[in-house]
């Protein structure tokens, strides 16, 4: 039987600013606005160089949000279009998860990064009255909309659902539909993760993990609701081995970018593409690296990010092809 290949993207994440003006209840990454500082762009010029002779592909730029009328957002903005400059210098590709934008700042940083993401999390509006009850821009239609902008923009997109939040499975179908309409329009969503909620220390309501049967179910409606061109990404820290091998057996095919640190999730490190080899074994699934964009979307690129692109899907093949037997 031939191998499935399962993707993952070698990836770094860099994080602007921990501040965040929503209060997840379940959220183990904010910082309160004011109490932390702003990434150094001077340590990431010098930083970037040594990520690209390693190998690493992606720069995840993920930020906490700044509210959208704060009069410091205008310079939350410019900060993370710099930090994806620099990694464009660098020869990195950049890609931004920075909450809900407005469409003109979608506009502006699709100039510097190839593709671009949004959890969707959930459609529901009853979470507006549990976990999201502090949480502005989790309102449905707010994240809706961004995955409107986006297909409108071009935007190469990966959007995704949290699972066990206090929703049902109604409530994913519900999600899972309003994704495939957006997609249905624009064709813009390369990936949908399905990520469940695994419990962490500095959350302020305590939940249960989701794993086991539920989680296999979630995939299961995914398959079912989605297109099949969109992706199916499992987070490969947040489930155990035999959950994330029956996940791949009911059709998911990407684990994400493995970066050192998983920053929203930060009491559950990322294994090493190694280990993950391992964990999947060589007789059914083969791990294979890929980039931030997805291949059918090279030509929605702005023309100067084009030939960064090229340059490592040329890397990439070369990496994959064997080597001739002597």
């Amino acid at each position: 039987m031939d191998t499935v290949p399962i993707t993952y993207s070698a990836a770094h994440t860099l994080v602007p600013t921990y501040e965040c003006f929503n209060r997840c209840t379940y959220c183990n990454f904010r910082q309160e606005p004011g109490t932390s500082d702003w990434l150094d762009l001077a340590a990431v010029q010098d930083m970037l160089p040594h990520l690209h002779r390693r190998g690493v592909a992606e720069v995840l730029v993920l930020s906490g949000e700044v509210a959208p009328h704060s009069p410091r957002r205008p310079d939350w903005f410019r900060h993370i279009y710099h930090i994806c400059e620099l990694a464009l210098e660098a020869g990195l590709l950049p890609h931004t998860n920075a909450g809900p934008l407005h469409r003109e700042e979608m506009a502006q940083l699709a100039q510097v990064n190839v593709s671009m993401g949004l959890m969707v999390e959930q459609m529901t509006p009853s979470l507006l009255d549990t976990v999201h009850r502090h949480a502005p821009s989790k309102r449905p239609a707010v994240r809706l909309q961004q995955l409107a902008w986006a297909g409108e923009l071009g935007i190469p997109f990966t959007t995704g659902l949290l699972l066990g939040l206090g929703e049902t499975e109604a409530d994913w179908a519900d999600s899972l539909r309003a994704i495939a309409e957006v997609h249905q329009r624009y064709g813009h969503i390369q990936e949908v993760i399905l990520q469940p909620h695994r419990p962490g220390q500095r959350q302020s309501v305590k939940g249960m993990a989701l794993v086991g049967a539920s989680l296999l179910r979630a995939v299961v409606l995914a398959r079912e609701l989605l297109p099949p061109e969109i992706t199916l990404q499992i987070p490969p820290n947040l489930v155990s081995r035999d959950d994330l091998l029956a996940c791949l057996a009911a059709g998911a095919r990407d684990l994400g970018g493995l970066s050192p640190i998983d920053e929203v999730n930060p009491d559950y490190d990322h294994p090493t593409a190694d280990r993950l080899q391992h964990t999947l074994g060589t007789d059914r699934w083969q791990l294979q690296p890929r980039l931030p964009l997805y291949p059918q979307y090279d030509n929605w690129l702005a023309p100067p990010l084009r030939p960064l692109v090229q340059h490592w899907r040329q890397r990439l093949s070369t990496a994959l092809t064997p080597n001739p037997v002597a």
